[in-house]
């Protein structure tokens, strides 16, 4: 894609930050020719824009910036953090109802990690949420297969290179050892890929059970798994 002036963004993202739709659905309607920007009909999905100065059409009709919200979803085990998988399996999406806007994770968690996911329809609030740069704190409860020593659980407090990327928890908390198992309080400032198994890979060990307990300032607390409810933005 050709570099855009500052302010201006693909024709297919506006559409996506006022919140209407995916940039799917959103380079449909301008490739079916749906969509007009100052009174002409573009078809070009990645026509530079201005969101908040341009006049975007749908079908005629101007297009309302939604309001800007904020959900967080108690994730189970067994689902996937994308709108549709093409092997089948099911979705957070599918147990957020109708929700009246179109809203996105803020970051993922895996298949088999449960917890809390944050989703919005705030794109731009996504994209400060999961900057390296911001370093908001996420924070696990992490189950170890066996009995993980100190010396290990210190090598995750020192840092790991792994495939030449540096891997390493921002504070750790040990809450229960045995044979059997070793559960830890973690918490990052960074959303790596599988960064926890990562670590867990590196040090002979294997995760049990995962599962994301808080995201900044919001905690899942008692939050039913598989229900959402509003978060305010005083939580973060």
């Amino acid at each position: 894609m050709a570099y855009l002036p500052k302010g201006y963004v693909a024709l297919e993202r506006a559409l996506s930050k006022l919140g209407i739709a995916s940039r799917t659905h959103a380079r449909q309607w301008i490739e079916s020719g749906r969509i007009s920007v100052d009174g002409t009909i573009v078809r070009d999905p990645l026509h530079p824009t201005i969101p908040e100065k341009a006049r975007i059409l749908l079908d005629g009709q101007a297009i309302v910036r939604e309001e800007k919200r904020l959900i967080a979803l108690h994730k189970p085990r067994g689902c996937v953090t994308t709108a549709h998988d093409p092997q089948g399996r099911p979705t957070v999406y599918s147990f957020l109802g109708d929700l009246g806007v179109h809203v996105v994770p803020v970051g993922r968690l895996d298949f088999a990690t449960s917890g809390l996911l944050l989703l919005t329809n705030d794109t731009r609030l996504a994209d400060q949420l999961t900057d390296p740069r911001s370093a908001v704190v996420r924070t696990y409860v992490v189950e170890l297969r066996g009995q993980v020593d100190d010396a290990a659980l210190q090598r995750w407090r020192d840092g790991i290179l792994d495939d030449g990327e540096m891997l390493q928890v921002a504070r750790l908390e040990l809450r229960k050892r045995s044979g059997r198992e070793t559960t830890v309080i973690v918490q990052l400032t960074e959303g790596k890929n599988r960064e926890i198994r990562r670590l867990a890979a590196a040090v002979g060990s294997e995760v049990q059970k995962l599962k994301r307990i808080a995201y900044g300032g919001v905690v899942l607390g008692d939050l039913p798994v598989g229900t959402w409810r509003d978060v305010e933005l005083t939580e973060l």
